[in-house]
């Protein structure tokens, strides 16, 4: 990974850190905020029509003023986000990258959505955004995180691979792929 990983992993998903991108560049990785909203809505009108594509299996022109503001005010304990940002406080950073997860309604389990910008791509984001959505699922006692991705999007499906996602086809469309994390059960401690 070229992004820069703390020797010792924080237990708190809520955390910002401090990530130096293999260019030089220093981004937060940081929980979303609700004045996130307008520039994840300007960094979405800088998106290619691919990109968006890849993220939302079909064409998406703008987003939905109630999709963003759901995206920046997760229910807690229900969903969670978190985004990859300049080093200036919530709604003065530009957000390059952005991570969400939604618990299913079985509550074992979350979908997850991952949109690296083609500005910041290539240089680890992915993976720390993904451990960080793991961080916040065994957190809340989910036992797996899915997500689905068309068979084209080679970036997202190495992605998995490394993280140890199996592959499955996809209930929606045969050119979809599910690809699910099977997480650690919450560890339990003796009481003495």
């Amino acid at each position: 990974m070229k992004a820069r990983r703390p020797t010792r992993p924080d237990p708190r998903p809520e955390r910002t850190e401090a990530l130096r991108l293999a260019d030089g560049r220093e981004l937060w990785l940081r929980p979303v905020h609700p004045a996130d909203a307008g520039p994840i809505a300007g960094a979405f009108e800088l998106l290619d029509e691919d990109e968006v594509r890849r993220r939302y299996l079909h064409p998406v022109k703008a987003l939905n003023p109630e999709y963003l503001d759901a995206l920046v005010r997760p229910v807690p304990g229900e969903a969670f986000a978190v985004v990859a940002a300049e080093p200036l406080p919530p709604g003065e950073a530009l957000v390059g990258a952005l991570a969400r997860l939604s618990r299913d309604p079985d509550r074992d389990s979350a979908e997850f959505a991952i949109l690296v910008s083609h500005f910041v791509s290539g240089q680890g984001l992915g993976i720390a955004l993904m451990r960080r959505l793991v961080e916040w699922a065994e957190a809340n006692g989910i036992r797996r995180i899915w997500g689905d991705v068309l068979d084209e999007n080679t970036a997202m499906i190495a992605l998995a691979q490394v993280m140890g996602f199996r592959r499955d086809t996809s209930p929606e469309s045969p050119n979809l792929l599910r690809i699910v994390l099977e997480l650690s059960p919450p560890k339990k401690t003796r009481r003495r």
